[in-house]
Order: structure tokens, then C-alpha cells, then sequence
């Protein structure tokens, strides 16, 4: 082959023998940089933007007031976010804070009545069951006291719950309260996304001894192409995807067919991400670890 290549060439005129020479060098310079950019890279393209998605969720149930955010915005922590119909909570709570006037009282008459008994009990003009009996409906008092403060901290926290707040900084997304939707107590309404952002790339298992925490990485992004982010490696997995999946593979039953398997990496991205070009959740992304 190489003898047909080298026979075409001496075939050539002398202009045309450069050119083809300049041709060869410069396939074989190229074969020679790949080789050795390999050699000192490991890459994959099952990589995607990641990062935290914090739920919303009310604690208490009821029919949604009013719906404070739109899709999308941007919020602060505690920011309101909306209101559930609190006119239920409200009325609970003024109940509670009548027993417990109630359980004042009571307390206050039970310790005034044991007083008394105790000095009629010294003046020997009561039993002593008397006064055992002043002495209980006192403690029984005190216990009742004790649960009507439970009883009104409880509806007051149940109403401050009817105010849903933002529990993070960040964008509001999966948006599905409305005005007038009735929610159930622990029910996801929608989802807020704080800034922060890393990459999870999952490496073939044959390629993680080159790779290890503190290396740097270029990242391409398919969103943006021709643009290039930094990072390094920030932690490796300790156990395979197939491992934590929901339903591993039992490999101890049926035929075993041996496949690689891949070790999610955590990614840290250095460069400040320009808000003319954000990197949502699941973008797909090309990892080269510059590993050594």
C-alpha cells in the first residue's frame, strides 16, 4: 500500500510531489497530535448540567387565595409566594385562645379553693379526702393549662402556614398552584431552582483510573456551541449508576452478559456563568478532564 503511494508520488511533477508531501506530513502531524491529545484527556458525552431543585409544598390544606409569582420569576428567600384560605385556621385559632382563657380561669379558682382547704384542713374543720380532692382537681387544672397553650400554638403556627414562602433564592419553575385550586397538606405545588450549577458526567469505568478530585476540565456545552466553560473535578461516586438505580441488576441470577458501567463524576464549573447564556437543568454537556 505504502509502495502504490510512494510509486504515485515519484509520478508526480515536482510542484505536485510538495504539495503531496506537505499533504502527507500534515495527515500524519494530525494522526500524531489525536495520539497524543488522547493520551492525556479522558472525555464522554453522557454528561448533563445539574443542580438543586428545592419543592414547594403548603403544611396545612385548603383553597388557594391568592397566587403571588408567575412562571419562571425569580424570588428571594421568604419572599411570599402565595396564600391559602385562612378564614378555617383563623377561627381555630380564636377557639383555642378561648379555651385557654378558659383553662386560666379554671386554674386560678382550683389554686384559690386548695388554699383555702389547706388551712381549714390544719383547722381540722375538713377531711383530709377533701382536700385530697382540691389538691387533684388543682393538678388536673395545671395539666389542662399546659394543653390549651399546646392547643393555641398549634392553630397559631397552622395559620402562619396559610403564608407560603420562598424556603431558597432562586427561579420558580413546575408552576401549578392557581387561585381557587384546592391542596392538600405536603402536596408539590412547584419548584424553586437556586443559581448554583455543577455537571454530573457519567465516565466509563475503564476510564476512572486517569481520573481524579482537583483536575481541571474543559466543558462544552451543546446550547452553545463554539463556547468553552472550566471547571475541575469535584468529587467521584463511590458505586456505579446500575448500583443506586431503582432496581439494580441481579447478577447472581440468569445469564450473565458483562457491560461497562459508568461512575457519576461531580463536576465544579469555575467560570462565571453570563446571564445571556444560562445553563438549565438536563443540558446535555461534553466533559474532557485533562487527566494526568
Amino acid at each position: 500500500m505504502h509502495q502504490k503511494v510512494i510509486s504515485k508520488i515519484q509520478g508526480l511533477n515536482p510542484r505536485s510531489q510538495l504539495l503531496a508531501g506537505i499533504a502527507v506530513l500534515a495527515v500524519v502531524a494530525a494522526c500524531a497530535w489525536g495520539f497524543i491529545n488522547a493520551a492525556g484527556h479522558e472525555s464522554t458525552d453522557d454528561a448533563f448540567v445539574d443542580g438543586h431543585m428545592v419543592p414547594v409544598s403548603p403544611k396545612v390544606s385548603g383553597h388557594i387565595e391568592h397566587v403571588y409569582i408567575s412562571d419562571n420569576e425569580m424570588v428571594t428567600r421568604g419572599q411570599l409566594l402565595f396564600e391559602i384560605d385562612q378564614r378555617d385556621y383563623a377561627a381555630r385559632a380564636d377557639l383555642a385562645s378561648a379555651e385557654l382563657q378558659a383553662a386560666i380561669a379554671e386554674f386560678n379558682q382550683a389554686g384559690q379553693d386548695e388554699t383555702r382547704y389547706h388551712d381549714l384542713l390544719a383547722k381540722k374543720d375538713i377531711s383530709r379526702q377533701q382536700y385530697d380532692r382540691s389538691e387533684l382537681r388543682l393538678q388536673t387544672a395545671k395539666a389542662q393549662l399546659s394543653s390549651a397553650k399546646a392547643h393555641l400554638e398549634l392553630a397559631r403556627l397552622n395559620l402562619s402556614y396559610t403564608k407560603v414562602r420562598a424556603p431558597h433564592d432562586g427561579q420558580v419553575t413546575k408552576r401549578i398552584v392557581e387561585p381557587g385550586l384546592f391542596v392538600q397538606e405536603g402536596q408539590t405545588l412547584l419548584a424553586i431552582v437556586p443559581p448554583e450549577r455543577w455537571v454530573t458526567a457519567n465516565f466509563k469505568e475503564t476510564q476512572m483510573g486517569h481520573i481524579h478530585p482537583g483536575e481541571r476540565v474543559a466543558l462544552t456545552v451543546d446550547a452553545y456551541p463554539g463556547r468553552v466553560f472550566h471547571g475541575h473535578v469535584d468529587s467521584i461516586q463511590q458505586g456505579t449508576g446500575a448500583q443506586f438505580s431503582l432496581l439494580p441488576a441481579e447478577n447472581a441470577t440468569g445469564n450473565y452478559i458483562k457491560v461497562v458501567q459508568r461512575v457519576p463524576v461531580k463536576i465544579i464549573i469555575d467560570d462565571r456563568l453570563p446571564p445571556e447564556k444560562p445553563l438549565a437543568l438536563g443540558m446535555s454537556v461534553v466533559p474532557t478532564v485533562e487527566v494526568k
